[in-house]
């Protein structure tokens, strides 16, 4: 069966790193969460004091400091899912923080980020046989990809599953403030000069909203299945 590259785009919070993990794990793919990637750098930003008082960033420190960012993913041998290193520390937990969270979509809109970010990426798609996520991947990324998908849902409830999943891994939540983030960042996503988070005109849209882990995990196969074939 010959090997493709598979694109998922979508809204912050809609389950796109799920589904995506669980598709390459299904079908013996690499997966990489660009994501995580410019999580990482924000994290390093928080860490090197690179924000401002008011939420902005220098950018001229940044610059000079991107050198010193390097971002991997390593395979967790006990869960069998690939983690994220920021200069070989694991920061797989910190990165999905909300602190994070509520500063990433100024990181992500920088374009000599992007910039370094993009050129890892298709790098690490060179050989195919991987699914990649992000909000740029089907349009920027790898525009030729073989099967994109764009994955919507309802702003509440991509807030109430951002909710659970930080309750269930013990840190502070709060809903109001998570509808909040999640409204900001898609307003952000989608309205950045350096690649706008948008649909791809041939990707294939899943609204997310009302369906299931399983449901969702058995659309995306099918249409793998689909583009396998072509």
């Amino acid at each position: 069966m010959k090997k493709i590259t598979i694109a998922i785009d979508g809204l912050s919070s809609c389950g796109k790193s799920t589904m995506a993990k669980e598709l390459a794990k299904a079908i013996g793919y690499i997966y990489v969460d660009t994501g995580a990637m410019y999580r990482a750098v924000t994290l390093f930003a928080l860490r090197h004091d690179i924000f401002n008082a008011d939420g902005s960033v220098q950018l001229e420190k940044l610059k000079e400091m991107m050198p010193q960012i390097g971002v991997s993913f390593k395979l967790n041998s006990l869960t069998g899912r690939p983690e994220t290193y920021l200069n070989s520390e694991n920061v797989e937990q910190e990165i999905r923080s909300m602190e994070v969270s509520s500063h990433v979509s100024p990181i992500a809109a920088i374009d000599f980020v992007r910039t370094a970010l993009v050129a890892q990426q298709q790098q690490m798609g060179k050989e195919k046989g991987i699914v990649m996520d992000g909000r740029d991947i089907g349009t920027v990324v790898f525009p030729d990809a073989e099967l994109k998908i764009y994955v919507t849902a309802d702003a509440e409830v991509r807030a109430q599953r951002r909710f659970e999943e930080l309750k269930e891994k013990g840190q502070p939540a709060d809903f109001n403030t998570i509808l909040k983030n999640v409204q900001e960042r898609d307003y952000i996503d989608s309205h950045r000069e350096v690649s706008p988070l948008r649909k791809a005109d041939d990707a294939l849209e899943l609204d997310n909203s009302h369906l299931t882990i399983a449901q969702q995990n058995a659309w995306l196969k099918e249409h793998y299945l689909q583009a396998v074939k072509e």
